[in-house]
Order: structure tokens, then C-alpha cells, then sequence
């Protein structure tokens, strides 16, 4: 794993070293890290190979697919079943929340605790849920740390998470291209080349990246060994994390660990570019709306009545 701290001082820093062999070739790459690499904290070839990482050969990622897993197992005891899904031709994940049917539970935040081998001590959340009074829409005025019985009478409760924006602020903002939006519109990070500046969480207007300050704590009973290298591997301490909607399982067919879990149905998943498909019916036959549409990023989030 990269190391996201900064170098001894006078060392070249990774953000200057990055921007400046970015352009360069990576027969001359290998040459020029070969001696500094005692001088600085610098990456291996390997790892600078991570910016290139979708134009390896088959073999080039089965190589660092297994160099990760060797390092999850070594810091976790769980051997993982490491994979790299590809986006699905032809498919543009959507997802649609019902706010008239969530109970504000909170199951689809463990459930994705679980899912995405997020750390529990301290404790990493990709969802929050805002309880709203009635008759407001001001988020600013919302609670995402109440306790007690839930519904409570005279509020309701809208979970927030990555938009997967198609104008995505955060991809804008990250000054080493560690973020990047695939073709089925997931908005992905390579952990591996995350600086942890963390730029793209200043520009997110949804609050929807976390950062780990501290090296994650992931018990071995906790450890999800169903695993995607850009999704849910474990991440160090120094970088940004967020929702993928848990590609390593949509990727495959499968639901979002949160859709599967909700007790009322109030999640919804699918594929927009299919017109019969729930999420997109949804779309052409409720009350849809977005959060902060004033902001321009186009999300792939949307919001619903069932009036």
C-alpha cells in the first residue's frame, strides 16, 4: 500500500513527484525510481502504475490484484477474494429512495459498514440519515445523530450518500486524477494513489467522502472477504473513502448491500438506460426530485414521493 504521508524534509513530496513523472514513460519511470527511492518516499513502479491501472494487461492486474490480497491477508488474517468487476455495457446505475416509506432505521448504514470492510473503531459511515420535521426541506437544520424509537411523529428521514454526480465536483477538484467516473457512472477512487489532500471532500456538496484519520480498525470477524479493488478493499490510514454503490456486487448482478437490507422497500436500484427498468419507471411516473439540483452536478440519486 502507498504510504500518504509526506516525505523527511527535503525529500521530493508524492504530489510534486506525481505531477512531474505523470508524463513521462514508464521505461524512463522505472530508470528514475530505481535511485531515488532510498532518497524519498517514493512510489514503486507498481504503484505508479496505478494511474494507468485500466490499460494494464490481464496479467499486469492479476499481478497487483494478488500483491493486494497478500497485503489484506497479512494485515487482516482473511484470505480476500480480491476481484476487478468491469462496468457492464450498456448499463448507467441509478438509484431512487422512497422518503415516504424510510422509517429512519438505519439498517442500510450497518449493512453497509459490513458490506464495505469500514472501519469500526473509529467508525466509518458512507450513509446519513437526516431527520427532517415535517413541512421543511432545510438539510441544514436536520439531525443525523438522533437516538430513540424511530418514525418519530412529526419528522421524516432522507439517508444521503455519494450522488454519483455526472458533473462530480470531486472528480474536478483531485489534483493527482485518484477519483474518476466509469462508464456505468460510478464515481471510484484508487486508494492506492490518493494523496489524501482531500480536495474532492471540500468540493462535494452531499458530504459524501470520509477520510480516515486514523488507521482503520477491521476486526477478523468483521473482515467481508467478497472484495473489489475499487470498491470495498481495505483502505489505510491517510486517504478518502466513499459509496461505490457497492460495485464489486452490481457489477455482478447483484443488489447494493443497503437495497437489500431495507425493511420497507424504500430503496431502488437498476439501470437507467433501460426504460423498463424500476428505477427508470420511477423516474418517468412519481414526484422525483434531487438534492441541491441548484449546485449543477447531476445526480444519479434521485429522490420520490409515491403521490
Amino acid at each position: 500500500m502507498s504510504d500518504p504521508e509526506l516525505p523527511p524534509e527535503g525529500g521530493m513530496s508524492r504530489a510534486a513527484f506525481l505531477a512531474g513523472m505523470a508524463t513521462s514513460a514508464v521505461a524512463a519511470t522505472a530508470a528514475a525510481l530505481a535511485p531515488l527511492k532510498d532518497v524519498a518516499d517514493l512510489p514503486s513502479l507498481e504503484e505508479f502504475l496505478q494511474k494507468h491501472y485500466t490499460e494494464l494487461t490481464p496479467e499486469d492486474k492479476k499481478a497487483i490484484l494478488e500483491r493486494i490480497a497478500k497485503q489484506v491477508e497479512k494485515d487482516t488474517g482473511v484470505r480476500p477474494n480480491l476481484k476487478d468487476p468491469p462496468p457492464i455495457p450498456g448499463v448507467e446505475f441509478g438509484y431512487a429512495l422512497n422518503i415516504g416509506r424510510c422509517i429512519g432505521c438505519r439498517k442500510c448504514v450497518y449493512a453497509c459498514v459490513e458490506e464495505n470492510n469500514q472501519s469500526r473503531d473509529p467508525q466509518l459511515q458512507y450513509i446519513r440519515v437526516l431527520k427532517m420535521r415535517k413541512g421543511s426541506i432545510d438539510v441544514e437544520t436536520s439531525d443525523h445523530h438522533y437516538e430513540g424509537q424511530v418514525p418519530e411523529e412529526g419528522f421524516y428521514y432522507m439517508p444521503v450518500q455519494c450522488h454519483q454526480c455526472r458533473k462530480a465536483p470531486c472528480v474536478k477538484a483531485c489534483p493527482v486524477k485518484a477519483t474518476w467516473q466509469e462508464p456505468d457512472g460510478v464515481v471510484v477512487i484508487d486508494y492506492n494513489w490518493c494523496i489524501g489532500c482531500r480536495y474532492c471532500m471540500a468540493a462535494c456538496p452531499y458530504y459524501a467522502r470520509r477520510f480516515n484519520f486514523a488507521k482503520p480498525s477491521l476486526p477478523k470477524e468483521d473482515v467481508n472477504p467478497d472484495m473489489g479493488y475499487l470498491s470495498n478493499r481495505p483502505r489505510p490510514k491517510g486517504v478518502v473513502e466513499k459509496c461505490t454503490f457497492c460495485l464489486h456486487r452490481t457489477r455482478e448482478g447483484k443488489y447494493p448491500a443497503c437495497v437489500e437490507v431495507c425493511p420497507t422497500g424504500s430503496r431502488k436500484f437498476g439501470n437507467l438506460l433501460d426504460p423498463d427498468s424500476e428505477v427508470s419507471q420511477i423516474i418517468k411516473n412519481k414526484r422525483v426530485y434531487v438534492l441541491k439540483e441548484e449546485v449543477g452536478t447531476l445526480p444519479r440519486f434521485y429522490y420520490y414521493f409515491d403521490l
